[in-house]
């Protein structure tokens, strides 16, 4: 698959949505397969909320693949035996990309609070500011799904001429109540824990003991992330065996799982990427800076593809099929919507990966 992982150092300014600036800064992305020789072959993949670079293949040692791994690789979806794949980790994250605890120049000590709010847009556009180092100015596709399918939209929106095909999964034209009730819920868990300590924490202490407050919130969107078929499919009412049923604190077989998922995760992704991250999602609307979403939407001129999943819970199909019905009243561009039959939820564009792969591969050839 021909993995490799790079840094670029920027020294420019990055100007951000919110008038402030972002200087310097690193962005670390992911490659796989090999670029053509007119650069035709290219696709970039935008990583979710706790996504990073390594989307696909394995590290050296690790025993874990990327996150879409099921996805990208020689003759899958996304084939790398015949397109070049992109991946970068969003400014803002935690994963070698610049975010709240990277080193603020001239100073030896990390943002923390004094990081800027970055939106999608900004996350973006600091995408395209590195391809154009990279000298790629066209791609074949851009693909992502949820905060990734976000993005894809924004680079529909605000680089029109960047991508030929567009596909964007379980996402939205603009975070919803619903959603953004789940990452108050996550942020106000975090806050509350002293162990955060109002965002002056040791990484090395949660690393080795997690943040219990941002377990709590995380298995409140996780939750979200799946519905109640897969729940009652996955779980059902099943209890944990070394558990007895009359002890106050004896576990469901969910609740297991839900304290496992939340506690493991603190161990491995930043608090503050988490809260700076969420507002990104929280704040997204395509049609800021508009009139109106038709007037942005009015812009694409990539082919689009656009995917809902049928029990998505967090960004429902309804949401998704709004930009459907505006896109096809556009007689520019190419645009077509497909609803998955799914009943995992939201997390359904990582899991159930043969309900549309097919439809991928499509949309990538024709």
């Amino acid at each position: 698959m021909h993995l490799e992982t790079h840094t670029e150092h920027f020294t420019n300014p990055l100007y951000l949505e919110s008038g402030r600036i972002l200087e310097p800064y690193d962005i670390i992305y992911e490659t796989y397969g090999k670029m053509n020789e007119d650069k035709s072959n290219i696709i970039v993949v935008c990583h979710a909320l706790t996504g990073s670079h390594h989307a696909a293949g394995y590290y050296e040692g690790e025993h874990k693949p990327g996150w879409w791994d099921g996805f990208i690789g020689p003759g899958k979806a996304i084939d790398t035996d015949e397109y070049f794949v992109i991946c970068t980790n969003v400014v803002g994250s935690c994963f070698g990309s610049t975010g709240p605890m990277s080193t603020m120049y001239p100073h030896q000590e990390p943002y923390r609070y004094k990081f800027p709010v970055v939106t999608i847009k900004d996350m973006v556009k600091a995408q395209r500011i590195l391809f154009d180092r990279l000298e790629i100015h066209h791609v074949h596709a851009i693909i992502g799904g949820s905060m990734g399918g976000m993005q894809a939209l924004q680079f529909a929106v605000h680089f029109p001429k960047f991508a030929t095909k567009v596909i964007s999964m379980a996402a939205t034209y603009a975070t919803q109540p619903w959603a953004i009730a789940f990452n108050k819920v996550a942020q106000e868990s975090i806050l509350s824990d002293r162990d955060f300590k109002n965002g002056y924490y040791d990484p090395k202490d949660l690393k080795e003991n997690g943040l219990r407050g941002m377990a709590v919130g995380r298995m409140a969107g996780h939750i979200s992330f799946l519905s109640h078929h897969s729940m009652q499919e996955k779980f059902g009412r099943e209890y944990k065996l070394t558990d007895g049923l009359y002890e106050l604190f004896g576990r469901f077989q969910v609740e297991s799982y839900l304290e496992y998922n939340g506690h493991n995760f603190t161990k491995w992704f930043d608090p503050l990427s988490y809260l700076y991250i969420t507002k990104a999602i929280n704040i997204y609307d395509l049609s800021r800076g508009f009139d109106s979403l038709e007037e942005a939407l009015s812009l694409i001129q990539s082919e689009t593809y656009l995917l809902s999943f049928k029990n998505d819970m967090l960004f429902l199909s309804d949401e998704m099929k709004v930009i459907a019905d505006i896109l096809a009243g556009n007689q520019r561009v190419k645009s077509d919507y497909f609803e998955v039959d799914s009943n995992y939820g939201h997390d359904a564009f990582l899991v159930e990966l043969d309900k549309f792969e097919d439809y991928v591969r499509k949309a990538l050839h024709e």
